[in-house]
């Protein structure tokens, strides 16, 4: 007998929308809102999202193929939660006026006002919350920072706090994202120009302006919600992403981490942009995660998010959630994995290095010459499976593990280096080596590997700010690069993304070292350029008096690092 399908339950509220609602700021310029809410009496708790993505993309589908629709479920809040929702097209971008300037005071301090003329509306119970993923984010922190008495709390999901670190200039190394970014949202919002009497045109050259600054000066301390995430006085729900490490996943740690207002963080598995921007559409994460956070500040009620502890990290591998008070976590202990020559004879690439217990007693360098004639995509080779892109860079490899290894918390690079140049790059990845067959490996075949964390740095960026470092971060100014002497060795210290990853018994940890990357491993858009001056020999030493090492932050280590 056939049972009967469930009928669904008809939602609390109809909908009411308000499209292009004009805002006058202080100086005269009209930002556009698009505003949902309840169609009944009442006064509301407002949800609140401010970007240049247009509101206009709300009509689109919730969709990967639209990773800039990344408001969340608008109509479920309104509907189903009884909550208000405002998107804003931010200054000089969308239907609103004024000049798109990237983040600029302006566009800072309107977000100030927009808060308080929601919260004045006759439809606002007073309580504005921020909401969104990426520039949504970027949003959020600056909401909380220019502190309107109508916002609650704030809760960033994936977005982060230092533009030109994690995004702009990774390790002072020109990346390609915001260029190609700016290129996106102009050309959108060009066509609304040309067709709408309502569009901008977005003039501003911010290609040039990116290109113009490439130290951390001014123009970026202005953008640098990091600078100033202290003077949030809301509370905080940080929520970051292990598979974003070359954009946001630093910016939501650290907001955690500089952060002095009431605070929580999680960090999720999900492995890419995409199973990250589809999180942030799915109905289920909003009621287990956001849900309650937003009732517990915008409706003053018990909520679930009262007992939650300070910081859930999920660990890759292993499919748990590891709860701590603080982060990094205090039971990990720093355990080193030294360079050695090897080889492995695990994995082909330019040198098969190995990891060990402890330095070489005599000399031990590796050296490596750049650009590679064999390089075909970025730094990739071809093998017998094609395009590679470990093949043709250095590694270092460990010995199968005896036992599980888990690792959570901050990551660091050693690196004792000479350079035939006056100047190099260094992109480093951590990897799990996966077992692998032995007719595979005599035929040539690379093993299965997954990235774990990775990292960069410009060797001419090597000033450190001394009142920011840790032993397991350093801090680098970016502010006064300085050319290295060629022959000179020089030691490096390299902060790599933190992780939460368990390596398996009979897997090894591998460490890959290039001066560029490819498409092969990274989102395109997130790729390195290349430079016409990174033409030389760099040599890494490794004996017992330049120990060039790998620090994880193994949990439950028998012992720390000494020294």
């Amino acid at each position: 007998m056939a049972t009967k399908k469930k009928k669904a339950a008809a939602p609390r509220y109809k909908m009411k929308q308000e499209r292009d609602v004009y805002v006058t700021m202080r100086d005269g310029v009209q930002i556009a809102l698009r505003i949902y809410r309840p169609d009944a009496p009442g006064r509301y708790p407002t949800l609140f999202a401010a970007s240049p993505y247009q509101y206009d993309t709300d009509d689109l589908p919730h969709s990967a193929l639209f990773l800039w629709h990344e408001v969340g479920p608008v109509e479920w809040y309104v509907r189903e939660q009884g909550y208000a929702y405002v998107h804003a097209d931010v200054r000089g971008s969308g239907h609103s006026g004024g000049e798109y300037a990237l983040l600029s005071k302006d566009e800072q301090q309107d977000l100030y006002e927009i808060v308080e003329w929601i919260g004045r509306q006759e439809w606002s119970n007073g309580n504005v919350g921020g909401i969104g993923q990426s520039y949504y984010a970027w949003s959020q922190w600056w909401m909380g920072i220019v502190n309107p008495p109508s916002l609650k709390c704030i809760a960033p999901y994936d977005g982060c706090t230092d533009p030109y670190r994690d995004a702009a200039y990774h390790g002072g190394i020109y990346t390609e994202f915001l260029v190609w970014w700016y290129s996106m949202v102009r050309a959108n919002t060009l066509h609304r120009a040309a067709g709408r009497p309502t569009g901008r045109a977005m003039e501003r050259d911010i290609t040039a302006e990116l290109i113009g600054h490439q130290t951390y000066d001014s123009w970026w301390k202005e953008r640098s919600a990091l600078e100033r995430i202290g003077e949030i006085k809301v509370p905080v729900f940080s929520i970051g992403h292990w598979g974003k490490q070359g954009l946001h996943l630093r910016g939501n740690i650290l907001g955690y981490e500089e952060a002095t207002a009431p605070k929580k963080l999680l960090v999720t598995a999900f492995r890419d942009v995409f199973e990250v921007h589809a999180a942030f559409d799915d109905i289920e994460f909003h009621k287990r995660e956001l849900l309650p956070f937003y009732d517990r500040y915008l409706k003053d009620k018990k909520t679930a998010y009262d007992d939650l502890p300070p910081v859930r990290v999920e660990v890759r591998g292993r499919g748990a959630t590891r709860d701590y008070p603080d982060w990094p976590p205090a039971d990990s202990e720093m355990r080193a994995f030294h360079l050695a020559a090897g080889p492995s004879k695990s994995v082909t690439s330019i040198n098969d290095g190995a990891l060990a217990a402890k330095s070489a007693r005599g000399p031990a360098s590796t050296r490596f010459r750049y650009p590679d004639p064999q390089w075909k995509l970025g730094i990739a080779g071809i093998g017998p499976q094609g395009p590679d892109p470990v093949r043709r860079v250095l590694t270092f490899t460990g010995a199968p593990l005896t036992e599980d290894l888990e690792v959570v918390g901050r990551v660091v690079l050693e690196l004792h280096v000479s350079s035939t140049n006056t100047d190099t790059d260094f992109f480093v990845r951590v990897a799990d080596q996966f077992p692998q067959a032995p007719e595979e490996r005599a035929q040539g075949r690379q093993p299965g590997s997954v990235m774990v964390t990775k990292g960069w740095l410009r060797a001419s960026h090597r000033e450190k700010d001394a009142t920011k470092s840790r032993p397991d971060r350093p801090w680098y100014t970016h502010a006064n690069p300085q050319p290295i002497e060629p022959g000179k060795i020089y030691k490096y210290e390299i902060e790599l993304m933190p992780c939460a990853y368990l390596f398996k018994q009979g897997h090894r940890i591998r460490l890959e070292i290039v001066n560029g990357d490819t498409a092969l491993t990274e989102t395109p858009f997130f790729v390195h350029q290349y430079q016409w001056y990174k033409v030389g020999v760099d040599t890494i030493h490794h004996d017992a008096a330049r120990p060039s090492r790998l620090l994880l932050p193994v949990v439950g280590a028998a012992k720390a690092v000494e020294g």
